[in-house]
């Protein structure tokens, strides 16, 4: 099985030369066999990757753009769907590969395949029905009738002597979880708006970062449709000039 990385050599966008980087870089890190596809320099390639990638993974548009990663004739994704397997430590999945022994995704497997199907040994026997071999004490069956009897009535004359000391206990002990909460908040409030603060400059850079990349993506969109043209026009301008010449 050969992975397929679909690549745009000549690419003005920013983002698109860093996702490309991103994935034939961890590829390289897990020692991934793959090959490189140009699409910027190879009609054929280009149209291919466009024609193989699943339709309801197209963006809007109809126009995938790279990276876009196969393996063999079978699509696998693209670079969201890579970032994500990466995270998750599933990119052996992700490429339709067995991971490799050892590694986390196949010790992930191993833990899953055992706790969907695994049973614990103690607690079961052969037959994995509970293990009834070992056996329980009497008293600790049937209980000690008598042994609690006896608890009880000392209980109950503890009890008589000792309420009004736990109320008095219990009345001091809650006035002073009461003064503790309200210093406790008075702390928090600053805390939770400096909080606040920082969360709402962080979804501003990402905000950003975002519209710049989606500007980038448009414009390296742009120059693909200006080459379909141009290679279009170039092939009607053969034709008519095969045309003439025949004539």
């Amino acid at each position: 099985m050969v992975i397929k990385v679909f690549l745009a050599s000549s690419s003005g966008s920013t983002a698109i030369k860093k996702k490309q980087q991103d994935v034939v870089g961890f590829l390289e890190a897990l020692k991934v066999d793959y090959t490189q596809l140009d699409i910027a320099c190879n009609e054929e390639n280009r149209m291919w990757m466009r024609q193989n990638v699943p339709e309801e993974k197209k963006p809007a548009n109809g126009i995938p753009l790279p990276p876009q990663i196969f393996n063999e004739n079978g699509y696998c994704g693209d670079y969201e769907t890579f970032f994500d397997a990466k995270e998750d430590n599933m990119v052996y999945a992700f490429l339709g590969l067995p991971p490799p022994p050892g590694s986390k995704e196949a010790e992930q497997a191993d833990e899953a395949h055992v706790v969907e199907n695994g049973t614990h040994a103690e607690e079961t026997n052969a037959e994995e029905n509970p293990d009834d071999s070992i056996e329980v004490p009497v008293e600790e069956r049937n209980g000690d009738a008598h042994g609690d009897e006896e608890q009880a009535a000392d209980e109950e004359e503890e009890g008589e002597g000792g309420e009004e000391e736990e109320e008095e206990v219990a009345e001091g002990e809650t006035a002073d979880d009461e003064a503790t909460e309200g210093e406790t908040a008075g702390d928090e409030a600053p805390a939770k708006e400096d909080q606040a603060v920082e969360e709402t400059d962080e979804v501003t850079e990402d905000t950003a970062q975002a519209e710049e990349e989606e500007e980038q993506e448009e414009e390296e969109l742009r120059q693909l449709e200006e080459q379909d043209e141009q290679g279009s026009e170039e092939e009607e301008e053969a034709e008519v000039q095969e045309e003439e010449e025949t004539e």
